[in-house]
Parts: C-alpha cells; sequence; structure tokens
C-alpha cells in the first residue's frame, strides 16, 4: 500500500465557471497527513470536505456545501487529484465554481505536476470490495465486485448516431489516468442549452470547454481527442464522484449510463453494506 501524499508547493489557477459563468481563482496548498481533500473560502471563512456528507447538489455537476455557502463543479478536480492520488489538500476557492478550463482534467494535471508531489510517512487506507455490491435505479447500473486489483468499466448509450453506445474498460493507475482519461472533455447537446441556460446552467460554456453536439455531429472545429471521448468524460466524473467516500477503492467498478446523481446514491448503497467491503491498509490477494 502506497503512502499519502500532497504536494511540495502552493500552486494556483483560475477561470471561468462552466455553470456560473463567474470568473474564480484557486489556490491547491500542501496539508498536513490525514488532513484529507478540503475546500476553503476565505471570504466566508468556511471549511468544507470532500466528503459525501458535503454534498448539496448533484444537477449536472456534483456541488459541496456547507451552512449557506457552496462550491460547485468540483468533480473535476477531484478527479484529478484522486487520479493522481493526492490525499491531503487545502483547496482554497475565491468564488462559486472551480474554473471549467478546457472541460477535462489534463490542465488540473499539470498543474498538480507543477506543485510536485511530496509522499508523507503514512500509509493511505483504501476499501477493499470482498463481496459484490449492485445498485439499479431506472435504467443505471453500478456494481461493485472483487478484484485484484482497481478497474473501472464504463458504458454508456444516447440516441445519436455519433454516440450511440461506447463501453470501455481500463485498469485504474496514474499512467492510465493522466493519458487515457483525464483529457477526455465534458460534452452536451445544442438542443439542450437554451433549457439549461434558462435554468442556471451552462452560463460559462463555450467551443473551448466543452464539446458540442448537433445532430449532424461535434461542432467543434478541433474535433475530438478520442474517438470515444465521450464514454471517458463519464468515467473521469465518476472517479471524481467516488473520491468523495473517503478512500481509494480496491476492487472493478462497472457503471451504465450513470451520472452524478446515481454516483452518490450507489456510494451511500455500498457503505450501507457493511459485509461487502473492509478497510485495509495492506492489500491480501484474493482466493
Amino acid at each position: 500500500m502506497r503512502l499519502q501524499r500532497t504536494l511540495k508547493q502552493e500552486v494556483s489557477f483560475e477561470g471561468i465557471g462552466l455553470h456560473t459563468g463567474q470568473y474564480s481563482k484557486v489556490r491547491l496548498k500542501p496539508a498536513q497527513r490525514d488532513t484529507g481533500i478540503i475546500f476553503v473560502k476565505p471570504d466566508k471563512e468556511i471549511i468544507i470536505r470532500a466528503s459525501m456528507g458535503s454534498v448539496i447538489d448533484t444537477a449536472f455537476s456534483t456541488t459541496l456545501g456547507y451552512n449557506g455557502v457552496k462550491i460547485r463543479t468540483v468533480e473535476h478536480i477531484l478527479a484529478a487529484l484522486s487520479g493522481l492520488g493526492i490525499d491531503n489538500l487545502i483547496v482554497e476557492v475565491n468564488g462559486p465554481e472551480i474554473p471549467i478550463l478546457d472541460g477535462s482534467s489534463i490542465e488540473l494535471i499539470s498543474i498538480i505536476f507543477k506543485g510536485g508531489i511530496a509522499r508523507q510517512s503514512k500509509k493511505r487506507p483504501c476499501i477493499r470490495i470482498t463481496n459484490p455490491v449492485v445498485f439499479t435505479d431506472g435504467h443505471t447500473k453500478i456494481a461493485a465486485l472483487p478484484y485484484n486489483g482497481r478497474r473501472i468499466t464504463y458504458r454508456i448509450h444516447f440516441n445519436h448516431h455519433l454516440l450511440g453506445e461506447q463501453r470501455l474498460s481500463l485498469e485504474l493507475s496514474e499512467e492510465i489516468f493522466v493519458k487515457e482519461i483525464a483529457p477526455a472533455r465534458t460534452f452536451g447537446f445544442l438542443k439542450d442549452v437554451k433549457y439549461l441556460e434558462a435554468n442556471g446552467f451552462v452560463k460559462g460554456g463555450s467551443f473551448e470547454n466543452a464539446i458540442i453536439l448537433s445532430k449532424d455531429g461535434v461542432l467543434n472545429s478541433s474535433g475530438l481527442r478520442f474517438k470515444d471521448e465521450f464514454v471517458r468524460h463519464k468515467m473521469l466524473d465518476l472517479i471524481g464522484d467516488f473520491s468523495l467516500i473517503g478512500f481509494p477503492i480496491y476492487g472493478h467498478i462497472v457503471a451504465s449510463k450513470s451520472g452524478h446523481t446515481t454516483n452518490l446514491k450507489f456510494l451511500k448503497k455500498l457503505l450501507s453494506y457493511q459485509d461487502c467491503w473492509e478497510i485495509v491498509s495492506e492489500i491480501p490477494q484474493l482466493s
């Protein structure tokens, strides 16, 4: 089992939020071991822990909040931190939302690497799946299965000729996350934009931070980064949401047509099935 990690030095970034369209500045600061990931709003003197209990909204993004203060769209930065194994960090946010940057986690990866990764003198426990847990909600299905490693299999299906059904299965490692998952951008449909804007979403959306699909295909002049970029981004979102459980999950996660809301529902079910997992600091091989 690996040691806990934080950053070697403080780094920062800024930009507009996807949903609010407002400008935010973020500083990533090293934290002591066992701190976890905590979000800080300096102007409000509020600390919001990155945990399932802090989630207050899952409509089109994951929003954390406490005592009337909220931070929107945390899933991409949480995915980057989880993908690189950053366990302890202070995320200082001046603004209502984490900047969307290019709509993926790849710029966040570069920012984290700029700060450098520091190993700390205490092991990082994980949740080891010992028996299957299956969650079904409408068309969504998520399962956690015993597995000697960390693997994610994801399936999406949209009634669109370009997307249709996409399925991807990856062994989860830092290298694979950086190369195969982090660059995948968020996406949306042109037909939904007016509805979303009218309901307070995607006010900061553009071709620079999202893949936009019309009925004919991708409208972005830059095209796609992967042929199956859509399922890869949904996998990225899941990694960010699942990090809110507080420990890396050692097992095989299989998800079909899930989103932020169902991701959190599944985590709650998983925690309630206490005979299906254990918290360990060393990984024994499954028999």
